[in-house]
């Protein structure tokens, strides 16, 4: 049986209480992220991984040094191939651009290319709400559409769903007969995409990244709908972040080899699109309009904010298949369509609503493996911690915390009360201990936290401090 989706606007712990309580979410998400990230080990072993990422690296800073001036550059060669660039400063802009220019090609149903930044501005609802079929196309987006769910991984947005699970979905919503055999089901799927193809005025899609240097936007896919929509229907929308720019078409293919290796494992991936423009008289197909959005929506605050080097993410994934955490709560207990150490980061700083955003950098263990697999050397753990004091400054750590904190202080700036509370500790923990077989087995909250899962051990009968002054005492003695 399919389990319920995880309730977004939910308060945090209430959606991670409800993932962890999921029985079939980690054994999904364990096959899926290890698969991944050794993938991922081998394909940047073919190569000089390290190379490759200071590399990309270096590119990416160049990119966010000269944004403004790329951006120019890019809108004036958009223009110049006959397309047309918008400028959006919110969610509600890139919809708004979007839905007017549908209205004006009278457009009725709309298939869509996977993107995230389509998810992050929620263009499927104010399409519907306009009264326009959306139909995402890429196979995992269509299975959460099915479902009436936001995608759970940034490259995989399906990963939290079992065969089971899909299989008694096409079941219901499309009304395939019973089986569990993959290449069955994507055949399903396939004849019907295929006539959402043929009957769709608008086609809209991300952008991986654009090509400043020749205004050409490029998608990278492993099925061949992004192709499809990009070409077929009438009309052609690339959504994109502000970001999303690398200088050369050199750079574009740097970039690539860093997002295929690092996202899939793979040396290359099936399908790199690559539009520069609408259709010219002569080619044999294209769309007859090519439209660029380019959206803000809380890019450029963040680089006021001096977590410009989060806007380096290439939305590879790597992070969230190495994170210890993800990988027992998944995505949708993050309430955010960035999930994962770099949504940590992000969705407390874009302006979508996030139930309880302050709790987010804290879904981190700290331990680096983010930072060692992404492929632009992106420090998370700086920018989780530098997030985590912006938010006490702001007040909004929990008073429990703030006053054990300030306790915490007061305790070690006298050494006579550290002395005390060490041996206060120890006496307090070795009386609980010996109650219950040498380990305490319960403590009360919010310590409770800790003895729920596993016993605490014992403080040392003596500190340390205590220890060293008798070994001195019985140097002298002799």
């Amino acid at each position: 049986m399919a389990t319920a989706p995880i309730d977004l606007y939910a308060p945090y712990d209430t959606r991670v209480r409800n993932a962890l309580n999921n029985p079939h979410l980690r054994t999904a998400l364990s096959r899926s992220t290890i698969r991944l990230s050794s993938q991922r080990v081998t394909a940047l072993r073919a190569v000089d991984g390290q190379r490759l990422r200071d590399q990309t690296r270096q590119m990416k800073e160049d990119v966010l040094r000269r944004l403004p001036d790329l951006l120019e550059q890019f809108e004036g060669n958009v223009t110049a191939n006959g397309g047309t660039v918008h400028w959006a400063r919110d969610a509600a802009e890139v919809n708004q651009i979007v839905l007017q220019i549908a209205r004006q090609a009278n457009v009725q149903k709309v298939v869509k290319a996977k993107s995230m930044a389509t998810e992050e501005v929620h263009l499927n609802h104010a399409l519907e709400e306009a009264g326009i079929v959306p139909v995402e196309t890429d196979l995992g987006e269509y299975i959460i559409q099915l479902a009436g769910e936001p995608p759970s991984h940034i490259v995989a947005p399906v990963v939290h769903k079992r065969l089971e699970d899909i299989s008694a979905l096409f079941q219901e919503k499309l009304d395939m007969p019973p089986t569990f055999d993959p290449e069955m089901m994507c055949s399903v799927a396939r004849g019907r995409l295929r006539q959402e193809f043929l009957t769709a005025d608008m086609g809209v899609s991300g952008c991986n990244f654009a090509i400043a240097e020749t205004g050409t936007v490029c998608i990278v896919t492993n099925e061949g709908n992004g192709r499809m929509t990009s070409s077929m229907p009438r009309v052609y929308v690339a959504v994109m972040g502000l970001e999303k720019m690398v200088p050369t078409v050199e750079d574009a293919f740097l970039q690539f080899q860093a997002l295929t290796r690092s996202s899939t494992g793979q040396q290359c991936s099936v399908y790199l699109s690559m539009t520069s423009g609408p259709r010219k008289p002569g080619d044999a197909e294209g769309p007859d309009e090519f439209h660029v959005v380019i959206m803000d929506n809380g890019r450029l605050d963040m680089l006021a904010r001096d977590y410009g080097e989060a806007l380096m993410c290439i939305r590879c994934g790597a992070c969230l298949n190495v994170c210890p955490v993800y990988r027992e709560i998944g995505g949708h207990a993050y309430g955010s369509t960035y999930s994962g150490p770099i949504g940590a980061v992000i969705s407390p700083l874009l302006p979508a609503h996030v139930t309880n955003p302050e709790k987010l950098p804290h879904a981190s263990t700290l331990c680096g493996a983010c930072r060692d697999a992404c492929p632009v050397k992106i420090d998370l753990p700086r920018l989780l911690l530098d997030l985590r004091a912006d938010y006490v400054q702001e007040g909004e750590s929990p008073w429990v915390e703030h006053q054990a904190i300030k306790g915490f202080v007061y305790a070690m700036q006298s050494r006579a009360r550290y002395e005390a509370a060490g041996k206060a500790g120890s006496l307090g923990s070795n009386m609980l201990a010996s109650l219950s077989g040498g380990t305490v087995k319960t403590l009360p909250p919010p310590l409770s936290g800790w003895t729920n899962s596993r016993d605490f051990p014992p403080f040392a009968k003596k500190s340390f401090r205590q220890q060293w002054a008798e070994r001195l005492r019985r140097r002298k003695v002799v």
